[in-house]
Formats: structure tokens, sequence, C-alpha cells
């Protein structure tokens, strides 16, 4: 944690709930080897920075290391992650946009942040991502190499309609999750997915190309396109077994 952060969350609550040691200081304690930011850096598989405020920005766009976070990002080969919150206005900042633009350029990966009320009150472009997109961005990074790496996987989810006027519809009951979860899944192993998806009510999962589509037509459609270039097919949708006559 930096020296900031522990003003909004104390150190013992974090370790509380993860039953893990909690760093803030590179000097301030004897039971620590003196080169812990370096263990730390050689150790992660990743390292994730969320929130990013304009701050670490600015410090990690430049080289300054002058806390223990910052002399991880420096020190470590694993890929960064940095997930952006702050006000509109530092977001949107050329200055902030500039050294995003090198960071990006430089192989980090950036969370865009999300639309919504900000801690000033005002509406607008800042807001942390949602945790679920920045555990995705993770899982996604992470599967870089993994034993899936250069395949590309198709997934259907979700039920089909079949419209029999403009209200109503037959279908199938089905809440997509199944078929989601194997898209996640290949994806954190390193898989090119596409998920070709019925009406769902869960949110589009990071770092997957998602096809909508909502018949049986369209559906067999969309397949039969995405796998003259796939790898594999993975079929999870429920898909309807009748469709109206007419309409």
């Amino acid at each position: 944690m930096t020296e900031s952060a522990t003003k909004f969350i104390a150190p013992l609550t974090l370790r509380s709930i993860t039953s893990r040691r909690v760093v803030t200081d590179m000097f301030n304690s004897a039971s620590e080897p003196s080169a812990i930011h370096i263990a730390l850096a050689e150790a992660a598989d990743v390292v994730a920075i969320a929130p990013a405020t304009a701050c670490i920005i600015a410090k990690l766009a430049v080289g300054i290391s002058d806390d223990m976070l910052t002399c991880i990002v420096l020190a470590t080969e694993a890929p960064v992650i940095l997930a952006p919150a702050m006000h509109v206005n530092m977001f949107q900042n050329p200055i902030t946009q500039d050294n995003l633009a090198k960071l990006k350029a430089r192989g980090f990966t950036i969370v865009e942040p999300a639309y919504g009320r900000l801690a000033s009150g005002k509406i607008g472009l800042g807001r942390l991502a949602e945790v679920d997109k920045i555990i995705g961005t993770i899982s996604q990074v992470l599967g870089r190499g993994e034993d899936l790496a250069g395949k590309r996987i198709v997934v259907t989810a979700g039920g089909t309609q079949e419209p029999f006027d403009p209200v109503r519809h037959i279908g199938n009951r089905s809440s997509g999750k199944m078929g989601y979860a194997i898209a996640e899944a290949a994806r954190g192993r390193g898989a090119e997915v596409k998920l070709i998806t019925a009406p769902t009510s869960l949110p589009e999962p990071v770092g997957i190309e998602v096809s909508q589509i909502r018949t049986a037509a369209q559906m067999k459609e969309a397949v039969t396109k995405a796998v003259t270039q796939a790898d594999a097919l993975i079929m999870a949708a429920a898909v309807t077994d009748y469709q109206p006559k007419s309409v």
C-alpha cells in the first residue's frame, strides 16, 4: 500500500481480511529483507494497481521510483495492469492522457474507468472499473502463454427466442451462465474466444469477442461463419426446437 492508500483504509484491515502481510514502506521493518521490493517484483505473475491515481500514473510514465509500489513496478518483469480512478477533469487532462498513452506503448494494460457519479458528486468518466472487469482483465493477462494460447474457440450461450408477434416469443429458459463460464475459462487459458450468445442478463465478459443474436437462424448463421476460422466449437446454448410459420 502507498502512504496515501493507508489514509483510506488501514493496513490492519486488509491484513485481517486476506490473512496476508501488507507492505507499506521499504524501510520500516527489521523483519523484512533489505531488497523486499525486488523479492516482491520477482515473485509476481502480474502486478495490478487498482485504483491507479493520476499521481502513480505520472510517476510510472517518467520512471520515478520513490516508494515501495513504484519500485516494484520498475523492478518486475511481470505484466502490469492499471485501473485508473480519478475526477473526470484529471482523467481527461492531456497530461494524464499522454502518460497513459506512454504506458500503453510500453506494454502496460489499462482497464478503462467507468462513467458515473464521482466522489465530488459530479457525473462523468473516472469511476474505478467494476471489480468483475478488473478481475477479468487479470485473468486474460495471466492466460497469455497458457496451453490454449494461439487457439481460437467459439462458444455458444443463452436461450434463443422465436418471436410470433412484436411482443411475445417462443424460447428456452437459459441463464447463459454455463456458456459464459466456458468462454471465460478458455480466455483464462490463453485462447482467443468468440462468444455467440442469445439474450441473457449477464454482463459481457472482458477480453472476449461477443456476438449478440436472438433467433435460432441467427445463431446458425453466426456459428457457421465463425467456425471457418476456429480450432474448436463448444455449443452450450439452448436453441429453440420450434419456430412460427409466420410472424
